[in-house]
């Protein structure tokens, strides 16, 4: 692999200091072809004698000596044809044949250079690094550019050409053009901001790392992607590769090789004899991550590609033929390809050719550290800087005891290195400056430094400000960056919080603006992109926190919404891997509260701005610019909420969204109608925000099934509106009348509803109690339900099992006999929710998912015993489950007193349950217990439910919310009702008989507190939002007398009385209120 100067143990030496410097040379060695190679004479020189064995006296006679030998040489490499080298002071050295210009375009076309010479049209140009094609030459400089000659037939040299002579885009293609050869060195089109870090030349090709971690190709198309003609030549990134943190590229004759950041390898072009580590296809064009050895394929910490085990991450690479040598952090290789030469460090009479990775250890036990490639060759250094050749008998050490420093193989056995001078100086000496990029860890590290001294006082505030932002914005900007980094969320977070804790609402402001212009950049280099590498996507998780900047409502972040409709826009159109890779790290890294926090918070809170609108004085609605971002915002939270629901990464509650739960509920209600009446493909061009209910607040939801419920009670009493034209005027009965004697509520309430006509029913319930004044105004009715729930869902009425006591209401599977009691039961359990009145009932969850036709599992079984055995079942490791559990595919149960028995499947009761079929067995199990075995008292359940609620909007609760609508909340947080009260008749807060009440209440036992809210509101239990949201008055009822407290439950008004501050008197009047009274009456 082809290494920037930077990369290596270099020292640099300023210009201004060069009168004063004495560099002791290092020494170069060479071997192979001697018009190709770097001897300074035209002598082939071969490592291995005619036996395979390396010759004693070779590295004596591979030393070069003359021309470069007072030379100190800071980078070498060679090729097929010929060979550079590049000393301190950053001039160039090329011999060879001078194949298309290859050597020196002056030079005649074929023509050999025996010797070194200085390449003169070069000269002003300090090199760091080099790299030789089969017919052209890259240089890198010392200022991040890179320069090429020789053939540019393929478009290899990254030059501007123009290929459109005819001033006719048809008339020239891509793949017929061929560029011109003997071309002078010319910097690369690298293009606006961009500086090479690496360069490497294949066959007809070149790749460029840049220092922002991104690759550039130009060349044939199989390696650099194909071109539109006015592009011709022309370095761009491959699709498929932005986005990845690369830190190491490696070219061979038609394949290539890039490394990550964090060990992981993409290799794409021809797979000669499995060149690329797999049997097949026969080409990759696109680059795909390199099979790691199976016995190794789930190292520690996980399958996200961040966390690789040291055997297999791999630091360096070399691509040669029809070959691929990996070099790990551990130090051992991994090999891959045509072995006939023993290319892969594996004798051939081991190894032939391999079709997959192999590893191969160092066989001294030593670590290796990199590796170069020729054809049929490969040139290995140790840590110990020992340099090793493979050979047809396996690896052999050719240069022992003279500290390699650096290496360079290419071609038919060319070979050169560079070790440290006879004085033992083990370092490149560089005689010039290099522009110094920061590596991302290092720009994390000084944010942190900075933050530091902010948070301690220390330094210029503004100056420090404004370095933080300049830096926070350089990572933003750079994809790969952030790829590189953080691969603990927590790191990130946490950073996160330091800068928010010690910036001042400036710096604030001014990091704001740095996020947006780094975000949009970062943004904007992903566009036209195939993200499908794990590694590649990572930064999108990450951007989302930057978005809760706007935590603090005073900053101004993203008006128009550009920035979060462009990102979230990339997320949806990520390819399915992407969408995988992305689902991957957010479930494997972002567990906790990171979830929420990091991906789910930042989002919602950006929704909510964008939501948001103001109205003038006047009363003219003026809605946020970003309005636009909300369909595309509302798109990755449902993305984010199916993974949470899938992981249990966050509670539903958690999605709420603040902004569109205060959404007029008027507009909601018009959006939730469209949304209805709209068809599939309408609502797949459409954004309704109705269609994603998470986002609602439970409260909310109730707001929205009452609306409902009022427009379908307004169209049955229009229904049956009756018109008189003799008498001119028109009869309306708005309201379903009910009048009920309380000693037979049951029976006159259930034989009302039988004789009552459909269109009635779905008017506004009214109830009244016979020989009781009173105007119901809801009290009334909200007591009736009470009143009916106690009795109705009695465990004794025999439509529920006694099985499970008092707790919960189940269908009891034996009653075959009242269907219609079933159904009667339902109709009331519609009627409360449709005239949004709580009922007193212990329905399992199974009930409520059942009613929302959701799925059932082993969860949902009420019997926890049986829920235990059946999961103790499945959990069971032994082969002996037939022996342990004997039971079979039937089910036995007690009715009236007689045992039953039923088969689970044809032929039940013989077939044993085994460990390959019990989950079959539990899933019908569970399936007969939930559905079959009370499939008619269901059915009869459900009907009268849906007479009512036929066409509500159910499907917009949860379960958990659709139980908190019909029972309410059992926690009663009277300190939120305290807040929440208001006061009439000339009480206040701080009247002394109001205080004394709260304190009555406070000190009250839970049962009585109970009673308290039941004899207010007629209701034992808080509604949606908790009793904080609960409308509640204190009316003064007159001075202090003997009389007790009343109460209107319609309006959910106490009417207290003036005891002054006697508390004991509140104390024994309000007691017996709440235990005595029943009935209502307005006064």
């Amino acid at each position: 692999m082809t290494e920037a100067a930077d990369e290596l143990e270099i020292t640099t030496i300023d210009d201004e200091d060069d009168d004063e410097i004495h560099v002791t040379n290092n020494v170069l060695y060479s071997w192979g072809k001697g018009t190709q190679s770097l001897h300074d004479d035209s002598k082939d020189r071969s490592i291995l004698d005619d036996s395979g064995d390396v010759y004693d006296e070779e590295s004596k006679t591979a030393k070069v000596s003359s021309r470069l030998e007072s030379k100190s040489i800071l980078a070498i490499a060679t090729g097929q044809n010929h060979s550079v080298c590049v000393t301190a002071q950053g001039t160039t050295y090329v011999v060879g044949t001078n194949l298309h210009g290859c050597v020196d375009p002056n030079l005649a076309e074929g023509a050999s250079c025996y010797r070194p010479q200085l390449l003169e049209s070069l000269s002003s140009v300090r090199v760091v690094q080099v790299s030789c094609g089969y017919d052209h030459t890259a240089a890198l400089s010392s200022n991040g550019s890179v320069w090429t000659w020789g053939s540019n037939a393929h478009g290899q040299l990254g030059h501007r050409i123009n290929n459109n002579n005819n001033n006719n885009n048809n008339c020239v293609t891509s793949a017929s053009f061929e560029g011109p050869t003997r071309c002078r060195p010319t910097g690369m089109a690298l293009g606006k901001g961009r500086k090479a870090s690496v360069v490497a030349c294949g066959t007809h090709y070149t790749l460029v790392l840049t220092t922002h971690m991104s690759l550039l190709a130009c060349g044939k198309p199989l390696i650099a992607g194909h071109r539109e003609p006015s592009e011709w030549g022309m370095p761009k990134q491959l699709p498929t590769l932005v986005g990845l943190p690369l830190v190491g590229v490696a070219a061979g004759d038609g394949h290539a090789v890039v490394i990550t950041a964090h060990g992981t390898t993409f290799v794409w072009g021809e797979n000669r004899h499995s060149c690329c580590g797999r049997e097949y296809p026969s080409e990759l064009t696109v680059p795909l991550a390199m099979k790691l050895p199976s016995n190794d394929q789930s190292p520690p910490g996980g399958s996200d590609g961040l966390t690789i085990a040291d055997e297999l991450a791999v630091q360096n690479a070399a691509c040669g033929l029809e070959h691929t040598v990996l070099v790990t952090r551990s130090g051992r290789l991994l090999v891959c390809g045509n072995n006939n030469f023993g290319q892969l460090g594996i004798a051939t009479s081991e190894l032939k050719l391999s079709k997959k990775i192999v590893p191969v250890n160092h066989p001294k036990g030593g670590r290796f550290v990199s590796v170069e490639a020729g054809y049929g060759h490969s040139l290995i250094l140790d840590n110990a800087g020992d340099v090793w050749m493979t050979t047809q008998q396996g690896i052999k050490c050719i240069l022992a005891g003279k500290s390699a420093l650096a290496i360079a193989a290419g071609g038919n056995d060319n070979s050169a290195v560079i070790t440290a001078a006879p004085s033992g100086a083990r370092l490149l000496q560089r005689q010039f400056s290099v522009e110094q990029t920061e590596h991302p860890t290092s720009i994390v590290d000084a944010v942190h430094v900075m933050i530091g001294e902010l948070e301690g006082g220390k330094g210029d505030k503004t100056n420090l400000s404004q370095e933080i932002a300049r830096k926070s914005e350089e990572l933003l900007r750079y994809p790969s960056y952030l790829n590189s980094l953080f691969v603990n969320p927590k790191q990130l977070d946490t950073m996160f919080e330091r800068l928010l804790r010690v910036c001042s609402a400036d710096a604030l402001q001014e990091l704001a603006r740095a996020f947006e212009r780094g975000l949009k950049g970062g943004l904007d280099s992903l566009r036209d992109t195939r993200l499908i590498h794990p590694e590649a996507v990572r930064c999108l998780l990450q951007y989302i926190l930057f978005f809760d900047i706007r935590r603090d409502e005073s900053i101004v972040f993203d008006r128009h919404g550009e920035t979060i409709s462009t990102f979230c826009d990339t997320i949806l159109s990520l390819p399915f891997e992407g969408y995988k890779a992305l689902h991957s790290f957010a479930t494997l890294h972002y567990k906790g509260s990171l979830f929420v926090k990091m991906l789910v918070k930042p989002l919602l809170r950006t929704l909510n701005v964008c939501a948001s609108h103001t109205v003038d004085e006047n009363e003219v609605e003026h809605f946020n610019p970003s309005r636009r971002a909300v369909p595309v915002i509302v798109a990755v939270l449902s993305w984010l909420y199916a993974m949470a629901e899938e992981q249990n990464l966050a509670k539903p509650s958690d999605f709420y969204s603040d902004g569109v739960s205060e959404i007029d509920v008027e507009t909601l209600f018009s959006d939730l109608y469209s949304m209805k009446r709209a068809s599939p493909h309408e609502r797949s061009k459409h954004f309704y925000i109705t269609q994603h209910p998470f986002l609602l607040s439970p409260g909310c939801k109730r707001n929205l099934l009452q609306m409902e419920s009022q427009v379908s009670q307004y169209k049955a009493m229009v229904g049956d509106m009756i018109v008189s034209e003799s008498r001119n005027n028109i009869t309306v009965e708005p309201f379903f009348q009910l009048e009920i004697e309380r000693e037979h509520l049951v029976e006159q309430t259930l034989e009302r509803i039988k004789q009552a006509d459909p269109k009635d029913i779905r008017k506004r319930l009214r109830v009244s109690f016979k020989g009781e004044e009173g105007l119901d105004a809801g009290g009334v009715t909200r007591e009736f339900f009470q009143l009916l729930s106690e009795e109705l869902f009695d465990i004794n009425s025999g439509l529920w099992s006694t099985k499970y006591g008092d707790e919960v209401n189940w269908f009891n599977a034996d009653n075959t006999w009242d269907e219609k009691g079933y159904e009667m039961i339902g109709v009331l359990f519609g009627l409360a929710l449709y005239n949004n009145v709580l009922l007193d009932v212990r329905f399992p969850m199974a009930v409520y998912r059942k009613l929302l036709g959701l799925p059932l599992g082993l969860e949902d079984i009420v019997d926890a015993e049986l829920r235990r055995g059946l999961k103790q079942l499945l959990d069971y490791e032994g082969d002996d489950v037939e022996d342990v559990f004997c039971l079979s595919f039937e089910v036995t149960w007690m009715e009236l007193g007689e045992e039953r028995r039923l088969d689970l499947k044809p032929d039940g009761a013989n077939i044993s349950v085994t460990r390959d079929n019990r989950e079959e067995y539990v899933l019908r199990y569970v399936s007969w217990i939930l559905v079959d075995s009370i499939k008619s008292q269901w059915e009869a359940f459900e009907s009268g439910v849906m007479r009512i609620m036929e066409d509500s909007s159910l499907d917009l609760f949860l379960p958990e919310e659709l139980e908190l609508l019909v029972v309410g909340s059992a926690v009663l947080d009277f300190n939120a009702l305290e807040s929440n009260t208001k006061y009439e008749g000339g009480y206040s807060a701080e009247s002394e008989v109001v205080k004394n009440f709260w304190l009555f209440v406070k000190n009250a036992s839970k049962d009585t507190q109970v009673q308290l809210l039941k004899f207010a509101t007629a209701s034992t239990k808080a509604p949606i939002g908790g009793l904080g949201k609960m409308p509640f008055i204190i009316q003064r009822a007159g001075p202090d007398s003997g009389l007790l407290p009343t109460s209107h439950t319609c309006f959910n008004t106490l009417l207290l009385p003036d005891y002054g501050s006697d508390y004991e008197k509140l104390e024994s009047n309000l007691g017996r209120a709440i235990v005595e009274c029943e009935g209502f009456g307005l006064e």
